[in-house]
């Protein structure tokens, strides 16, 4: 039982680093209204997580990768908050561009990682 919440929190701590270094890559290349970042962020989440809960991997593997490292990496409340952020600007067409590209985009994304996991 400890074993799977040290594989958890492990996984968890290195998808955070990876998303943090991610998002200061990004912002210092592309200075944007819309949240490249978190964008690539969540569509890449998506993918890596319907290809890991849809593969072969043993049950350490799924608590490591899937609930670990993709709820470390992915980022559902910054979406949200730079969704806010983005209406309070009243910047709506990136607003709506952000909500909608990652909402069908993630999908997509998602669909695909669980085509290619099994």
């Amino acid at each position: 039982m400890l074993v799977n919440f040290l594989l958890v929190g492990f996984g968890a701590g290195l998808g955070a680093i990876l998303r943090y270094g991610i998002s200061v890559l990004v912002k210092s290349k592309w200075k944007t209204n819309f949240p490249y970042a978190t964008f690539f962020i969540n569509i890449t989440g998506s993918f890596l997580l319907g290809f890991v809960v849809s593969s072969a991997l043993g049950p350490g593997w799924q608590l490591f990768l899937g609930t670990g490292f993709m709820g470390g990496y992915t980022t559902f409340s910054t979406f949200k908050l730079e969704s806010m952020e983005l209406k309070w600007k009243t910047n709506y067409r990136v607003l709506f561009s952000y909500m909608g590209l990652t909402y069908i985009f993630g999908l997509l994304a998602a669909f695909s990682g669980i085509l290619m996991g099994v």
